[in-house]
């Protein structure tokens, strides 16, 4: 079964792959169905044509031996045993042998019939097989001339030729006794005949079909190789040479379909070098006006907090004034913060400071945080016992999870949120679970949208960037975080990190797969 497996492996993968293969495998296969019934129908044509034709010609001339055999019997004087005995082996010797031309028959005569030892005389050593019981039956009970096609086979030799048997019954009219005698015609020039038509029509077929797979090879090559030019194109657009373009050659439909594609791809350059150039200019524009921002926001900051410190000396009105100042810069201060972080993933340039990073114990300390206590939200600790060691960013790692913690906190509306680490060989999981509001249809992908917001309508703090953030720092390290949830019962971020940071510019697709359990997925 393995080295079969081994055989067939490619050739399936062949079949998955090339549409080439598919349409001449196809093409051949239907054509030797085709082939091989109209040549079956022929072959059986001819065949039935050969075998009337031989047999028709059988009967007449076995209508005229019983004729004169007939008269043989007429005319014959003998009464006693013996002679007339001579006279009917005279007979079959006269009908085999002086018939004139070349004797395409064999002659048997059984007789006289009612007797349980009939005697029997032939031309040749014919086996008894040769006569069909039912013909034999037949003539031996009824008048007439009855024909049955059947094997020839002399004594002595192991094969058999095809042939057609012609029994009629004749009498002698001295005696009363009644003979049975058959005519046996060989069909062997028919036979050879017919293997003559089927050998033509077998390598006939074949050279049809060779023909046939030819040109269908040749007729999907032409059609397929501007297909595989626009796909090994396309495939160097995806890496990043946009200036490829295909060979124009005619005016058919395939030419046609080239000018389109290269139209496509020159409007697609265009559209993409103008993408980049905005791209380019937002994320300038996003850094300096960051920068820019940060030297007068760190001297409003100092008043503010100078006003702040002061409060309680101030009225009522002046008090609430400072305390909104300070909060709402601070609120500030973390959107620039963000905004400049993001900037740096945008250029590429952001870096981790790597070192050995337990996230069991970032997750014990992550359920003290003051933000759960201030809602009343109960924390429940799942496999943080042992040790889940990852090469990372603490820093990062830290924000992911305070991160994940304070959304569940202030928009879940859970009672209880679940921090549950796993880990195998090389990768460990952190979940963040929560029973509350959850999260519904294209929500799971798009909370990790830049300042999208499941309730535009909420009026809590917060700049919209906190998981998109989060998300980038996962990616940094070579590994995904993944939201779930379903709406009203409740919603999961998991946060997955290989055990050591992979090295160079992997593409990892979405990021590996979390090891921990996932309720909602």
């Amino acid at each position: 079964m393995r080295p079969l497996m081994r055989v067939l492996r490619p050739v399936a993968l062949v079949w998955r792959r090339s549409i080439q293969a598919r349409v001449v495998a196809s093409t051949i296969v239907l054509s030797t169905l085709v082939i091989g019934a109209t040549g079956w129908a022929l072959l059986s044509d001819v065949a039935d044509g050969l075998a009337d034709s031989r047999r028709e010609a059988a009967i007449a001339e076995a209508k005229s031996g019983f004729r004169f055999a007939q008269d043989q019997l007429d005319a014959s004087l003998a009464s006693e045993p013996a002679t007339q005995a001579q006279a009917l082996t005279q007979m079959v010797d006269s009908l085999t042998g002086s018939r004139g031309g070349q004797r395409g028959y064999e002659l048997v005569l059984e007789g006289p019939l009612g007797g349980e030892d009939v005697p029997v005389r032939s031309s040749a050593a014919i086996a008894p097989g040769s006569l069909p019981s039912d013909l034999r039956k037949t003539v031996s009970t009824r008048t007439g001339t009855y024909w049955s096609f059947s094997g020839l086979s002399v004594l002595g030799r192991s094969d058999s030729e095809p042939g057609v048997v012609v029994g009629s019954q004749i009498r002698s009219p001295r005696t009363g006794d009644a003979y049975a005698m058959f005519y046996l015609f060989s069909l062997h020039d028919q036979q050879d005949t017919l293997d003559l038509v089927r050998r033509a029509l077998l390598l006939g077929g074949l050279a049809m079909v060779l023909m046939v797979g030819g040109v269908a090879w040749l007729v999907s090559r032409q059609v397929l190789n501007p297909v595989r030019l626009a796909r090994r194109i396309a495939e160097r657009y995806a890496a990043g040479s946009l200036e490829q373009r295909m060979l124009v050659s005619g005016e058919d439909d395939i030419a046609r379909l080239s000018i389109s594609f290269n139209q496509m791809a020159a409007s697609l350059q265009s559209q993409i070098r103008r993408l980049e150039n905005l791209s380019r200019l937002q994320q300038r524009f996003v850094s300096d006006v960051s920068h820019e921002l940060r030297t007068p926001l760190t001297t409003v900051q100092m008043a503010s907090s100078v006003l702040y410190d002061q409060r309680e000396r101030f009225d009522a009105q002046t008090a609430r004034s400072a305390e909104l100042l300070k909060r709402e810069l601070d609120r500030f201060e973390e959107l620039l913060s963000n905004l400049l972080d993001l900037s740096r993933f945008d250029a590429g340039a952001a870096q981790l400071e790597l070192d050995a990073v337990d996230l069991s114990e970032i997750a014990k300390q992550a359920a003290q945080e003051s933000i759960l206590g201030r809602h009343g939200i109960e924390v429940r600790l799942i496999g943080v016992d042992q040790p889940a060691v990852v090469e990372a960013d603490i820093r990062r790692i830290d924000r992911i999870v305070r991160n994940l913690l304070t959304n569940a906190a202030k928009y879940s509306g859970s009672p209880v949120v679940e921090i549950e680490v796993a880990q195998d060989d090389e990768l460990v999981s952190l979940a963040v679970r929560d029973f509350g509001v959850g999260l519904s249809g294209d929500e799971n992908l798009r909370v990790f949208d830049r300042f999208w917001r499941a309730d535009p309508a909420r009026t809590q703090g917060g700049t919209g960037l906190g998981l998109a953030i989060s998300r980038e720092d996962a990616a940094l390290h070579g590994g995904s975080l993944l939201a779930w949830g379903r709406k009203g019962e409740g919603s999961e971020f998991v946060l997955t990190l290989p055990k050591i940071v992979p090295i160079g510019d992997e593409d990892t697709g979405r990021g590996p797969t979390p090891v921990v359990r996932t309720v909602y997925a």
